[in-house]
Order: C-alpha cells, then sequence, then structure tokens
C-alpha cells in the first residue's frame, strides 16, 4: 500500500503516546526504530502482534532498536491496551490520521466481503541516520519480532 521507498527519508513527526507523553521520530535519532502501524487496539491479530513484540522487547532494544506503535485509535484506548497486555513501549494516537497519511499506510481494505477505509498493517524498519531501511508490509503477526531482527540482519 505505501508508495514510500527503502533509503528514503522517514517522514518526521510529533505524536502523543498513551501516557499523554509527546513522542517524536527524532528523539531517537542515532538509533534503530521499529516502527509498526496497526488497525485497532485489543483486536486478535493487532494483539498477538503487540504482544510478540513485548515478549521480544529485550532482544529488540538489546540491539539498540526502540518500537513505536501507531494507531488511529485515541489515548485512552492505547492506555487500556497497554495495561491489559503489559506492553513497554509506546503507542502513539493518531486519531487525526496525519501519521497513517504521512506513512501512506491508510488507504481502501476488504474483508469479509466488505470494503472499508482502514489502516493497513505496516513496519517501517527507520535506521539510525532516520532514513528507511526496510518496510514490511506481510508481517507476521506471531513472529514480528523476528522479521525485524532478519532484516536487520542481527539473527
Amino acid at each position: 500500500m505505501t508508495t514510500l521507498k527503502e533509503g528514503a527519508k522517514a517522514p518526521a513527526f510529533t505524536a502523543t503516546d498513551q501516557d499523554g507523553n509527546k513522542v517524536s521520530l527524532s528523539d531517537y535519532a542515532g538509533q534503530k526504530v521499529a516502527l509498526f502501524f496497526y488497525p485497532k487496539d485489543n483486536t486478535p491479530g493487532c494483539t498477538t502482534q503487540a504482544c510478540n513484540l513485548r515478549d521480544n522487547y529485550d532482544a529488540l532494544t538489546g540491539h539498540n532498536i526502540a518500537i513505536l506503535g501507531v494507531s488511529t485509535d485515541g489515548q485512552k484506548s492505547h492506555k487500556k491496551f497497554e495495561e491489559k497486555h503489559d506492553l513497554l513501549f509506546p503507542l502513539l494516537v493518531d486519531e487525526d490520521h496525519k501519521l497513517v497519511e504521512k506513512y501512506k499506510v491508510w488507504g481502501e481494505k476488504h474483508f469479509m466481503g466488505r470494503t472499508y477505509d482502514g489502516t493497513h498493517r505496516t513496519t517501517f524498519l527507520v535506521n539510525e541516520e532516520g532514513r528507511i531501511a526496510h518496510i514490511i508490509t506481510k508481517v507476521k503477526t506471531k513472529e514480528h519480532a523476528h522479521q525485524i531482527l532478519e532484516l536487520w540482519g542481527l539473527l
């Protein structure tokens, strides 16, 4: 779905997380970032993906990879999601769709014979210089951390 390309500068942003903190991509300069866009808090696939990243948090952060989640849900929803599943990373609020539009992951989806607009599950791996090193469009929710580590050549 996204038209962004590997090697391009990752679009800059500042957003609020589940705790009301302002988070900017520039806060992570000099560090790898796994920026994952997901459709909705507390849904089966999104929960599986977030919990896989939580369960592999030490392996990811041990390789200097920061994890940032983004959905169009609000701060209260993100906070409930974080608390229910003991998530260890910021979940960025994008109710105004600025981030999903900027990263070009919002668009037409099809499910059970229905067509609607929504977030396409996509992860951008941003390198230490702020460039998109890899884009994962076929996210395996049960093994997402493995995908990330493999693409960074850390397995």
